[in-house]
C-alpha cells in the first residue's frame, strides 16, 4: 500500500483491492464515497473480440504523477477529504478492474465531482500505456495523446 495521509497513490501488479480502498476511504466526517473502478471491456475501436489488456508504467514516473493530480484536486475541490488513484499494472483479463479511485468528502457533489477529474486527469496526465489484446494478436491502444499537466485538465475534459 502506498497511504501518505489522506491519499493513496499506487501502481501495481496485484488485483485491484476495491473494498479495501473503499473502507480506507470511509471517514466520520464524511457522508459520501465515490468510488470509480475501470474494467477490461470485451471490444476496443474496430474491434469485438478483446480477450485482455496489458498495461506498462513506471512506478518512480507515474505514481508522483498521481499525486499531482490528487494536490490539483484539492485545489479544484478543497472540500474533499480522502483520495485514491490506484492503477493496475500487467495483464488485466476482461471484467477485472484496471484502475480505480475514490474520493470521500461530507456531500455528494464534491465526492462525485472530484473523482471523474480523477480518473479524467489520469487518462491525460499518466503515462501509463495499454496494449490490447484479442484473438489472434494484440495490439498498443489506439487514441494516444500528448501528456498534459493535471493542471491544464479541465471539466469539459469530461
Amino acid at each position: 500500500m502506498a497511504i501518505q495521509g489522506d491519499e493513496w497513490c499506487e501502481v501495481t501488479s496485484s488485483e485491484l483491492p476495491i473494498g479495501q480502498i473503499y473502507e480506507w476511504a470511509v471517514q466520520p466526517d464524511c457522508g459520501a464515497v465515490v468510488l470509480f473502478s475501470g474494467t477490461v471491456r470485451d471490444h476496443a475501436e474496430g474491434r469485438t473480440d478483446v480477450v485482455s489488456l496489458d498495461y506498462e508504467a513506471y512506478d518512480d514516473v507515474v505514481v508522483p504523477v498521481f499525486h499531482k493530480i490528487t494536490a490539483e484536486a484539492r485545489k479544484k475541490f478543497p472540500d474533499a477529504r480522502r483520495m485514491a488513484i490506484v492503477h493496475r499494472t500487467g495483464v488485466v483479463a476482461l471484467g477485472e478492474s484496471s484502475v480505480v479511485v475514490a474520493v470521500s468528502s461530507a456531500h455528494r457533489p464534491i465526492a462525485f465531482e472530484a473523482a471523474r477529474f480523477l480518473i479524467d486527469a489520469l487518462k491525460e496526465s499518466a503515462p501509463i500505456w495499454k496494449k490490447e489484446n484479442w484473438k489472434g494478436g494484440s495490439e498498443w491502444g489506439t487514441g494516444s495523446h500528448d501528456i498534459v499537466s493535471p493542471h491544464e485538465v479541465s471539466e469539459s475534459s469530461s
